[in-house]
């Protein structure tokens, strides 16, 4: 196998403008590793705060840095101890590593085989790249933070992106009822994934409309949108429900808000379970646009945009 492989990469933090696309040594394979050869990696809005630098005070970043923690691809070498996957199989994962340095934007990555999971069949190697990130954060923030619960009602706040869009397949395959919060042209949408009712974020009365399908409230408020979004829909939270955000840190809320932050992590149990449940039909990812590495700038301004209807996938 060649010592090299194209990547994309920056060598400081900054705008669209830092990235590279060129050749770079093959990551070293260690003990209870594997190489993957990456089939399909989506990107994400957190993908661009990384490469700015906004979240190096607690991720720390390695120059030159490969972004990219999404990933679906086969796996050609083990490292000593890795026996969980045969050479050859089909794995899908969340690549975020201690350290940012060798993401999945590139045509092999390196990761511990306990990030992985079997990749679900019935789905592309573009739609399996796009579920590890966005699904474990929403399963994590629905079931883990937000302990949502089969008859219970969530309001999704950016329901149409990729977070809220898995979660509320999630949300309706526990049983619990979602209501999405999007932009009109995204309503039809998330009626098709199964949300039993889509309110405008523009709406002024947003706690208002929410109300006129659950009048008592609802049970957790799922915050992918922040800002207005967020502030216009608290009054739509029940007395004693609970709020879970992946943006807001709680630091302007009413300390009296059930809260909590959710930064999501690696969980290969997790992923299996999006698996079976995309296998079942129960899963649904779109892919609104794939790119190659070549061209990952343009990859990058569509997911800045903050108006994309589903993933954005690169394919090396």
């Amino acid at each position: 196998m060649s010592k090299t492989m194209r990547a994309v990469y920056y060598r400081q933090f900054g705008e669209i403008a830092v990235l590279e696309v060129g050749e770079l040594p093959v990551p070293e394979l260690k003990e209870g590793e594997v190489l993957v050869r990456v089939k399909a990696a989506a990107i994400n809005p957190v993908d661009a705060g990384v490469r700015r630098g906004m979240l190096s005070s607690f991720i720390p970043v390695q120059f030159p840095a490969i972004p990219g923690w999404d990933v679906a691809g086969v796996i050609e070498e083990r490292g000593f101890a890795a026996r969980r996957f045969p050479v050859g199989a089909e794995v899908y994962g969340y690549a975020r590593r201690p350290v940012v340095q060798w993401g999945s934007f590139a045509e092999y990555i390196v990761l511990p085989e306990s990030y992985l999971a079997l990749r679900p069949q019935q789905l592309s190697w573009e739609e399996a790249a796009g579920i590890p990130l966005v699904g474990l954060t929403a399963y994590q923030s629905l079931f883990d933070a937000g302990g949502l619960q089969a008859g219970q009602t969530v309001l999704i706040l950016g329901a149409s992106g990729g977070v809220g869009s898995l979660g509320i397949q999630l949300a309706k395959s526990r049983g619990a009822k979602a209501i999405g919060v999007a932009s009109a042209r995204n309503h039809a949408f998330m009626t098709e994934l199964g949300a039993v009712g889509s309110i405008d974020y523009n709406s002024p009365q947003l706690a208002e409309e929410v109300k006129r399908f659950v009048p008592e409230g609802v049970d957790l408020i799922f915050d992918c949108a922040s800002g207005d979004t967020l502030t216009n829909s608290l009054p739509a939270l029940k007395p004693g429900g609970r709020l879970v955000s992946i943006l807001n840190r709680g630091t302007d809320l009413d300390k009296g808000i059930d809260f909590h932050y959710v930064f999501v992590e690696p969980n290969a149990t997790q992923l299996g379970e999006l698996a079976q449940l995309a296998d079942a039909g129960g899963l649904k990812v779109k892919v609104s646009a794939t790119y190659k590495l070549e061209d990952a700038a343009e990859a990058f301004r569509q997911i800045e945009s903050h108006h994309t209807q589903g993933k954005v996938v690169l394919v090396p």
